[in-house]
């Protein structure tokens, strides 16, 4: 860093002091092992460039050695320690906040909307992490055989750390789906969100790098769940001595109609079903189609659809959208 020009009335020997700084990093590199991060927390290479670490979070100190949290938008504000500028505190970056189900929440904050979830917004997106955690620790002990002594059987920080990742795997918003190498990018996608309406034609969403440049970008599909019926059992024909019917089609193929248009092409397609309980029918397999609409005096368009090949019914119903709605307590 460049140092100020000397004051007017001030001694240069007082600048030279004012800008003797600690030093924090030492070569030859010399690491401690490599820490268990806490859920949430970047394990980090520090500002020396030299081990790894838990990157310092929101109010805590840092300084050149103990960097803040670059995945989280953090930065080393050094500004209360004039003029020396050795000790900073992390603080966010100003940026966008996020939105979740009609609440704004401003960039850095934290906030629960489901009791499962602690969720923390940066710079316009969203992320969370479980709140239960169970005693990973326990896990390695419960097969222990006779042949080892119960002194062998504490778990190492590595050993706590998988478990921890995957017990991860197992939660739903943490689920990661299968992998695809495709032309030297490797293909991601995080699950279609629910279909935002439960009756005629909705929208549901993923962000995926499935494209040419391999850039993770929100897609969007239309999903039609049910049509918009006014007794819809009396519609669907319920066997006898059952309680759901999974899915249904209509007689007749029709044509799809969206925002004052309709398909070029008419489609019998598969809806999920009713229940005579308190159960609701949701999709359960699906494949990907291209529907083509027809715009009076505008033209012609082009949209990606989900195509319901079966469906399953279940207890657990929840509203449209709802980015929590596949949460469970295990």
């Amino acid at each position: 860093s460049h140092s100020p020009p000397v004051k007017p009335g001030e001694k240069p020997s007082e600048t030279s002091e004012v800008h003797q700084r600690k030093e924090v990093c030492h070569w030859p590199c010399r690491c401690p092992p490599v820490p268990a991060c806490t859920p949430g927390v970047s394990l980090v290479k520090d500002g020396c460039g030299c081990c790894k670490v838990c990157a310092k979070q929101s109010g805590e100190t840092c300084n050149e050695a103990d960097i803040c949290d670059p995945h989280k938008g953090l930065y080393c504000d050094y500004s209360e320690d004039e003029p020396r500028y050795e000790t900073g505190v992390c603080a966010y970056l100003v940026a966008v906040g996020c939105e979740v189900n009609g609440v704004f929440y401003l960039n850095g904050q934290t906030f629960q909307p489901n009791p499962l979830y602690t969720c923390l917004c940066i710079s316009g997106a969203i992320g969370c992490t479980p709140v239960f955690m169970p005693r990973l620790a326990a896990i390695p002990r419960a097969r222990v055989t006779g042949r080892k002594k119960p002194r062998q059987s504490t778990s190492s920080p590595g050993q706590h750390k998988q478990l921890q990742s995957t017990n991860y795997r197992l939660m739903s918003a943490y689920r990661s789906l299968p992998l695809v190498l495709k032309k030297k990018c490797l293909v991601q996608a995080t699950p279609w969100t629910p279909c935002s309406r439960t009756c005629g034609i909705g929208m549901s969403s993923r962000v995926t790098n499935d494209n040419r440049k391999c850039e993770m970008k929100k897609e969007k599909r239309l999903c039609f769940i049910q049509p918009c019926l006014t007794n819809i059992l009396k519609t669907v024909k319920i066997p006898k001595g059952k309680t759901c019917q999974p899915t249904f089609q209509l007689p007749t193929a029709e044509k799809i109609s969206f925002s004052g248009c309709s398909t070029t092409q008419s489609y019998k397609l598969t809806f999920c079903g009713v229940c005579k309980d308190k159960r609701c029918c949701t999709p359960n397999k699906s494949k990907m189609i291209t529907v083509e609409f027809e715009c009076p005096n505008e033209g012609f368009f082009r949209w990606k659809m989900m195509w319901i090949t079966s469906c399953v019914c279940q207890r657990i119903c929840s509203a449209p959208g709802d980015m929590f709605s596949e949460l469970k307590v295990v």
